[in-house]
C-alpha cells in the first residue's frame, strides 16, 4: 500500500512528511534514525495524519504537493478539511 505520512516532533514543533510503500518500517527508520539525517534531531515522532493512495505516482505527487505548499496551517487543515485529501486524491489520480 502507498501511503503519504506527516509525522510530528513537539520537541523539534516541526512536521516531516514522507511517502512509503511500507509504513511500519518507515517509522522504524524515523524512531531509529541515523545522527545525520533529520529525523534524527528528535526521538518523540508521532503520527499525525496518514492518507492512503491508489499508486505509487499519485502518492508521491501527493507528498510533493504538500512539501510544496510549506505551510502548517495546510498541514493542520488536511485532518479538519477531509475535502482536501479527496480533491488531491482526483487531482493526482
Amino acid at each position: 500500500m502507498n501511503v503519504v505520512y506527516i509525522i510530528f516532533s513537539a520537541k523539534l514543533n516541526r512536521y516531516y512528511i514522507g511517502f512509503t510503500s511500507d509504513f511500519d518500517t518507515r517509522m522504524e527508520f524515523h524512531k531509529n534514525a541515523e545522527s545525520r539525517k533529520f529525523t534524527a534531531n528528535a526521538q518523540d515522532w508521532e503520527l499525525f495524519f496518514k492518507i492512503e493512495c491508489e499508486n505509487k505516482p499519485q502518492a508521491l505527487n501527493i507528498e510533493k504537493h504538500i512539501k510544496k505548499m510549506k505551510s502548517k496551517i495546510y498541514i493542520e487543515n488536511l485532518t479538519k478539511y477531509p475535502d482536501i485529501i479527496l480533491k488531491l486524491k482526483e487531482k493526482y489520480k
